[in-house]
């Protein structure tokens, strides 16, 4: 196969990809989130996985962005050559049969997350103003993209019941400023910092090329990763333009 082939191929099967060569990231929507393209651990780095982009990745953090066979090389430290062979042995495995779950369009993940950021109030004597003061983070100003909702359903494990929790909620927004998803950030009412699950930080909506941001828009603008990063970042340059991945 030629190279657009083996990319098409590994679109394909995205997600298998992802587990193999990002097995510390997780699902995310339609999306695979892991720190960047060697698998650490992080949420700067998405990769598409389903839709005529799947396959298509790009890293927040760095700027970088590429298909799976690009991932690939760059993941195993591989030139063309040697990220082809790596691509042809992954592709010969067996095709794992995936479980019959409930695939829930982009369009109902967006249309879910501007519900949730609707439903939600600002933060202003709530436990997400708590739990940011926890991080030594207090805010001169209220935040638009930040809100708090005290009931947001989720399943603290994939096999648990669901459950209402507290969570700080942060829009995801594209450059119109239009919400395309939410961050929740699930909180312990008792001790204000994050709760006690293995994924207290989920995601939902589009977020490949978006992003949360604070700030009117300037000529300066500056990224991280992390939205208690960002807002650090904010409390020292309050009249910066920041985006948090």
């Amino acid at each position: 196969m030629k190279a657009n082939d083996v990319a098409r191929a590994l679109a394909a099967r995205a997600e298998a990809v992802c587990r193999a060569y990002l097995p510390a990231g997780r699902r995310a929507g339609n999306y695979w989130q892991v720190g960047d393209v060697h698998g650490h651990p992080g949420q700067s780095l998405y990769v598409r996985l389903t839709g005529s982009r799947a396959g298509s990745w790009t890293d927040s953090a760095t700027g970088e962005y590429g298909d799976l066979l690009d991932l690939i090389a760059v993941n195993r430290g591989l030139d063309f050559f040697g990220a082809m062979e790596e691509a042809h042995a992954f592709l010969s495995e067996p095709w794992p049969v995936p479980d019959p779950v409930r695939q829930t369009s982009e369009r109902d993940t967006v249309v879910s997350a501007r519900r949730l950021f609707a439903a939600a109030r600002p933060i202003t004597d709530t436990l997400a103003e708590r739990y940011l003061a926890g991080r030594g983070i207090v805010l001169s100003e209220p935040e638009p993209a930040l809100r708090f909702h005290p009931r947001v359903w989720c399943r603290p494990t994939p096999d648990a019941p669901l459950e209402a929790r507290p969570a700080l909620i942060a829009a995801v927004t594209d450059g119109d400023g239009a919400i395309t998803g939410v961050h929740r950030t699930f909180l312990d009412p008792d001790t204000a910092g994050k709760a006690a699950m293995p994924k207290p930080r989920r995601a939902l909506g589009r977020l490949l090329g978006n992003a949360v941001r604070f700030g009117d828009p300037g000529d300066a603008l500056v990224a991280g990763e992390g939205i208690e990063s960002v807002l650090t970042l904010r409390m020292l340059f309050p009249g910066l333009s920041m985006v948090a991945a």
